[in-house]
């Protein structure tokens, strides 16, 4: 798939503040030739919705606060109740090393830690978009 082809959709689940992260990462897309939509701060069920009528290849989560395991588990039911299927789930920011296991169990498609380099994202997202 060409990177032009790919459409992903950012968000901040929850009301984590922070928000420098997921702009460097929506720019970096962007340049690599993503459609890019950046929601910010959301709830689950807009980020859902939202992915849903904008019919994304990816959905990408932010998180710098706690309550991630909650907030991702929420996306991945609202994805399934959905059946929203063929779309990346991936997650960024202060996830701990201990939790990446159990979120990809759940159906994250692959977790960016804090340091990740944006050449990373762009090459996973742009070789796993049209496999999820």
């Amino acid at each position: 798939m060409d990177n032009k082809n790919i459409k992903v959709m950012m968000a901040k689940p929850g009301v984590d503040g922070h928000w420098r992260g997921a702009m460097i990462v929506s720019m970096a897309l962007r340049d690599a030739g993503m459609e890019v939509i950046y929601l910010g701060n959301q709830t689950p069920q807009v980020i859902v919705e939202s992915a849903l009528q904008e019919d994304v290849n990816v959905i990408g989560l932010s998180i710098l606060a706690a309550g991630h395991m909650e907030l991702v588990t929420e996306v991945v039911n609202l994805l399934q109740e959905k059946k929203v299927k063929n779309v990346l789930l991936v997650v960024g920011g202060t996830i701990p090393r201990e939790d990446i296991p159990r979120l990809k169990q759940i159906g994250v498609h692959e977790v960016f830690p804090p340091g990740s380099k944006v050449e990373k994202i762009i090459k996973f997202i742009a070789e796993n978009a049209h496999n999820s």
